[in-house]
């Protein structure tokens, strides 16, 4: 059976002692963060751990994050902290930016993949923040099941893990919409393995230039350093098309497509920042922080329509547009369509 924490209405210090009291048990237990929701276990209990990948059908060599809720903490974690970290943590934490870096032996290798680096961040939601607190340093991927559109909703989670997990804490919907921003900061130069809720504008402001891994764009690799690297993500089980290029051009496009599939009788559904006549439509909004958020709600909710295609505009690829792009190109296995 699993527990339903109620907390949208706030942090109830009662309700994160039992959520808390799973977590030292080592078991699991589903909370938001500030960019989507989390499926958390003790961090340092292997077994714990083991029950996450098991429970998501995650590879095993796909690292996770752990969450903590204090800068002394990552130094537990973590055998080397550079200066670059703690100027962004100073500029950044508690916020959706993660740093790798070289692994303590204290850590588990089944919470880093098998990697010798640990990936940490510190969220910001106030209730991630109480549940670390009030437990241990929390390892914890999206919520959802491996492959699958992360979870911006509690009904998310339950649809994924409802039985399967000991608790969901329901807080609402998460602010941000897509995970936080991966930043290698183990090796020479500062490398970016994973766009997401903090723009690689604001990081560069702070450490200066920062390599962009060839995986961020599509390039197949041997060996995952974060997460989102290696392996098929945010996929829905329609299939995806992305129709980018030129803004005058691509309304022309998507309406062209959606005349095209559903003259071979597939149901389509649009999503995009303006209205489309199709089957079914999902308004993305129109500033790049409404589409982020919406994005996989976007694309869960589709799914549920039961469309059989879903056409996606892509947005312009800066701030938080670069995070956006990376996940629906990947939600589309790079089906793009140029207008």
């Amino acid at each position: 059976m699993t527990v339903i924490i109620n907390m949208r209405d706030g942090i109830d210090e009662r309700k994160i002692r039992v959520a808390a009291r799973f977590i030292l048990e080592g078991k699991l237990v589903a909370f938001p963060t500030e960019t989507v929701y989390g499926l958390g276990a003790d961090a340092l209990n292997e077994e714990a751990v083991r029950r996450i990948f098991e429970a998501k059908g995650r590879p095993a060599d796909n690292p996770l994050i752990i969450h903590i809720a204090d800068f002394s903490d990552l130094k537990k974690l973590a055998s080397e902290v550079p200066k670059e970290a703690k100027l962004l943590a100073e500029e950044f934490w508690p916020g959706p930016l993660t740093f790798v870096l070289p692994r303590k032996e204290e850590v588990p290798l089944v919470t880093t993949g098998g990697l010798d680096t640990v990936a940490v961040r510190m969220p910001s939601h106030p209730i991630a923040l109480s549940l670390i607190r009030a437990s241990t340093p929390i390892a914890a991927p999206s919520a959802n099941i491996s492959g699958k559109p992360s979870p911006t909703l509690a009904e998310h989670v339950i649809d994924d893990f409802y039985g399967k997990i000991e608790a969901i804490i329901d807080g609402g919907e998460t602010r941000i919409g897509v995970e936080s921003t991966v930043i290698d900061l183990s090796s020479e130069k500062p490398t970016l393995l994973r766009p997401g809720g903090l723009p690689l504008e604001e990081i560069e402001r702070v450490i200066g230039p920062v390599e962009i891994h060839p995986a961020v764009r599509g390039k197949l690799i041997d060996v995952a350093r974060a997460p989102g690297m290696k392996y098929r993500h945010y996929s829905p089980n329609a299939q995806v098309i992305v129709v980018e290029g030129r803004r005058e051009r691509v309304r022309a496009k998507i309406e062209e497509l959606v005349r095209e599939y559903r003259s071979k009788s597939y149901r389509v559904g649009v999503m995009a920042t303006e209205e489309f006549e199709a089957d079914e439509f999902f308004h993305l909004g129109r500033s790049e922080e409404e589409v982020a958020r919406n994005l996989f709600k976007a694309l869960r909710e589709l799914d549920r329509r039961g469309v059989d295609v879903i056409i996606a505009e892509g947005v312009e690829e800066k701030g938080l547009g670069f995070a956006v792009m990376n996940r629906l190109r990947k939600a589309a296995g790079y089906r793009i369509v140029w207008a």
